[in-house]
């Protein structure tokens, strides 16, 4: 595998680069807590996963040379963006540090459907952003050698990227979850909250441009 070391520093550029992941994860972070957020990054992982086993087969290829396939996920993706976007800034409230302390000494339904609900939005998120096919198909190879064997290399590179990817937004959950501690103002939380939203729906459009 040639210049691994070369792979990890483009990597670590395009986890570390906000993007429609990260707004997410702070809108999850913010709204509904570090559990939450924990949860988002699990969905990611799990949405790079599905593009690893995907590349694999043999099938991000094919999907990056269909024009239909492609155009169907960057269109989905995009729309799925701008609802969750829409979603977070018409919400109606976000739990009170009070709450979060109530519910982590008496779990209940509501905490448990919404990390549920945060690990679908990041996996959906993820399964539906066509900038990730292309990752697969075009930096990827780049640092594969043909004479060994292709699939074991593309698991590593796959690996490191997902390793720096949950790394790196775990390291995001606690600042956020930090931050909220100081930040005690509902109404400040609330504008964060509800640009967080605006900024998902840019991503949103950007990605069905």
């Amino acid at each position: 595998m040639d210049s691994l070391l070369t792979y990890i520093s483009i990597a670590a550029m395009m986890v570390i680069i906000p993007g429609a992941d990260t707004m997410l994860l702070v809108k999850n972070t913010l709204s509904f807590g570090p559990k939450a957020g924990r949860y988002t990054v699990l969905g990611m992982a799990m949405g790079l996963s599905f593009w690893t086993l995907i590349a694999i087969l043999g099938l991000s290829v094919v999907i990056a040379k269909s024009v239909i396939l492609f155009s169907t996920i960057k269109y989905l993706g995009a729309a799925y963006l701008i609802y969750l976007g829409i979603k977070s800034f018409f919400a109606k409230s976000i739990f009170s540090l009070e709450e979060i302390k109530e519910q982590a000494n008496t779990p209940a339904k509501p905490t448990n459907r919404h990390n549920k609900d945060s690990l679908m939005q990041a996996l959906l998120s993820n399964i539906l952003n066509p900038k990730t096919v292309l990752v697969y198909i075009t930096i990827m190879p780049q640092f594969i050698n043909l004479n060994e064997n292709v699939n074991q290399q593309l698991i590593v590179l796959a690996l490191i990227l997902t390793l720096l990817a949950v790394g790196w937004f775990l390291i995001l959950v606690y600042l956020i979850d930090y931050a909220k501690k100081w930040l005690k103002n509902s109404k400040f939380q609330k504008a964060f909250q509800k640009s967080t939203g605006v900024i998902l729906v840019g991503f949103g459009i950007k990605t069905g441009i």
